[in-house]
């Protein structure tokens, strides 16, 4: 049986040099407290943008979820993940009894790009 996978790695090795310096820069801004945050949610992406740089937790069609560090979105709900664990369930019939057993494959990437019209969920992870 072929691979259950939807989603390809970023390709060049990551994300493109100039969004990893953006991404860097921020990060250190937060760091020393240069970013004020507006922690306000007044809109529904003002909770997918509170998520930024955490880990999220996303279900998509196709009975397929994936965790991982939100470092991108848009509108659409398109989404780069990174340090990503996608999660696809998928249903084999076994030959003799005909019963149908529920299979789990996992796998990790360190950057992918989830098309949003595939998505039906995001949830911020739980802070501690």
């Amino acid at each position: 049986m072929g691979s259950h996978f939807l989603f390809h790695e970023a390709t060049g090795g990551g994300a493109p040099r100039e969004t990893e310096e953006r991404m860097a820069e921020v990060a250190a801004q937060k760091h020393h407290g240069e970013v004020e945050e507006d922690v306000a949610v007044k809109e529904p992406l003002d909770l997918i943008r509170l998520s930024l740089d955490e880990t999220v937790y996303v279900k998509l069609k196709g009975d397929r979820e994936i965790k991982g560090r939100l470092h991108a979105y848009d509108q659409h709900l398109n989404m780069v993940l990174g340090e990503a664990e996608e999660t696809v369930n998928y249903y084999e019939i076994d030959d003799e009894t005909y019963e149908e057993n529920l299979k789990s494959e996992k796998r990790f990437k360190p950057f992918l790009f989830v098309r949003g019209d595939v998505v039906i969920l995001i949830s911020p992870s739980l802070r501690q």
